[in-house]
């Protein structure tokens, strides 16, 4: 019931506008063996390329073990710790091989009022991130900042604003040490068939530019959902998603250019398979 990390600011309004278009196409299938460890394999179609992704998990108690390999030979580890020695408070351990700078410890802590996350690179000279939210399920501000020791600059700070009620969630951040200004707001319309509208606008101060969109979703039935999104710059996108079985989705979604119809739509394709 707290006010959540600073990621959570306008999440809802992003996920309308941008989760699940794409224009590639994507096949992931999740199994889970008899000791209870999860292999999903994953497999992307980017223009004439295609690019894998494998990732296992083993969860044991508050502990959860994930281990990545994509096609580029990176693999990836993650260990973390849920509840670790107070409740609200998590423990993540990451890095990556062959890269020796990417070891990273990382908290989180989430209280009824506050939120906190921190992490730091454990090399020589680290990057160091901050992150804090306070408030409340209704109204929350946070900041977000990253130091980096080697230089002795802050190459990251953010501030943002939340405010929720029933059915209306407005946010605004600046982002990109101050350049960028973004607004966005999310309104449930119809909870029984979970219509929503959103739009978002990010200005830029020193191209004063400014990029607006807008979004809507819609129910069909309680198993198939369709989204659209239009902005400023003429680029229309659709996407129907339908739950062919529990937890496995089939989504077709297409963009095009309506201030040059001439050239081709894109479309992408995704396939997910869960247990």
């Amino acid at each position: 019931m707290g006010p959540g990390l600073y990621s959570g600011i306008g999440k809802k309004a992003r996920d309308l506008l941008y989760k699940d278009y794409q224009t590639d196409h994507k096949f992931t299938v999740t199994t889970c063996t008899s000791n209870a460890v999860a292999i999903t394999a994953t497999g992307t179609r980017k223009n004439d390329l295609i690019f894998g992704e494998i990732v296992s998990q083993i969860k044991k108690e508050n502990i959860t073990f994930d281990v990545k390999t994509n096609s580029n030979s990176n693999v990836t580890t993650t260990v973390t710790v849920d509840e670790l020695a107070t409740p609200g408070l998590k423990a993540i351990f990451s890095f990556v091989i062959p890269d020796q700078r990417s070891e990273k410890v990382e908290l989180q802590y989430l209280h009824d009022y506050a939120a906190v996350n921190a992490s730091i690179g454990l090399t020589a000279n680290p990057v160091v991130n901050l992150s804090g939210v306070v408030g409340s399920k209704s109204v929350s501000v946070g900041a977000d900042v990253a130091f980096d020791t080697a230089s002795g600059n802050f190459i990251k700070y953010n501030a943002g604003l939340s405010i929720t009620n029933a059915d209306l969630i407005a946010a605004i951040t600046l982002n990109s040490k101050g350049d960028s200004l973004n607004a966005s707001y999310y309104h449930l319309v119809n909870p029984l068939f979970n219509t929503a509208v959103g739009a978002e606008l990010t200005h830029s101060f020193s191209s004063n530019e400014n990029t607006l969109t807008f979004g809507t979703q819609h129910a069909l039935d309680p198993l198939t959902t369709v989204k659209a999104r239009f902005d400023n710059y003429g680029i229309a996108s659709a996407l129907i998603q339908h739950e062919w079985r529990p937890k496995s989705f089939l989504t077709i979604s297409g963009e095009v250019d309506t201030k040059a119809i001439e050239k081709s739509s894109k479309m992408g394709l995704s396939l997910v398979l869960k247990p």
